[in-house]
Order: C-alpha cells, then sequence, then structure tokens
C-alpha cells in the first residue's frame, strides 16, 4: 500500500499453518485524492490488529494491484473489518478509489518459503 523504495524487496515470511490470507485485487479510478495517505494509514492501523501477520503488495503496469494481508485467525480479521477507519476508507473507495475489487479469504494450511544466502 505505501511506498516502500528505501526497504529491501522481499516477500512476508513463511508462518506456521494454519492462519488466514486476505486477498485484495483492484483496479483503481483516475480520482485518487487522499488515497495513498489513506491507503499508508490503514497500513499503520493493520499492524495493531492482534493476529495481524503481514502484508504483501504488487501492482501490474496496467494498473491490477493485489495486496494480501495475512492474519493468525478469522477473529483477527474479523477485527480489522470492524475498525471503524477501516470501515470508512473500504466506503471512500467504493465512492471514488476503486473500479472494481474482488476480496477472496483463504485458510493457509501448506506454508513454505526460500531466502537467498548473502554472498
Amino acid at each position: 500500500m505505501s511506498d516502500h523504495s528505501e526497504a529491501p524487496v522481499r516477500p512476508v515470511e513463511a508462518f506456521e499453518p494454519p492462519y488466514y490470507a486476505v486477498v485484495f485485487t483492484s483496479v483503481r479510478t483516475q480520482e485518487q485524492d487522499g488515497y495513498p495517505e489513506t491507503a499508508a494509514h490503514m497500513e499503520e492501523l493493520v499492524q495493531d490488529v492482534p493476529g495481524f501477520l503481514g502484508m504483501d503488495h504488487a501492482q501490474t503496469p496496467g494498473g491490477l494491484s493485489i495486496t494480501v494481508g495475512y492474519f493468525r485467525d478469522a477473529e483477527a480479521i474479523r477485527e480489522w473489518r470492524s475498525n471503524t477507519e477501516h470501515t470508512a476508507a473500504r466506503k471512500r473507495g467504493r465512492v471514488e478509489w476503486y473500479q472494481s475489487y474482488s476480496l477472496h479469504v483463504a485458510k493457509v494450511e501448506r506454508s513454505s518459503g526460500f531466502t537467498r544466502p548473502a554472498d
């Protein structure tokens, strides 16, 4: 969601299953007034949710954006969904910022990762 050009690029680590992945895929409108600030604020807020594990984000040159949030359990997802500031941001997103989006919630049953050792 925010610009991490200063930070090293790497995916969220693999966690011990089970846990949940919330996949938010979107195409935004031309009207983006306030979006970058709101997205950065949402990224800060979600980190305070007990059970939030991390977030990956990618965007294609054509404008498709994919954000995956990882949560320890369904209760953590419910808590994030019921956050009043997040609710307001979702409503504003439907009115102003998103041309279309989809949301998928999946239970992760297997997880692994790899990081090349530093030379």
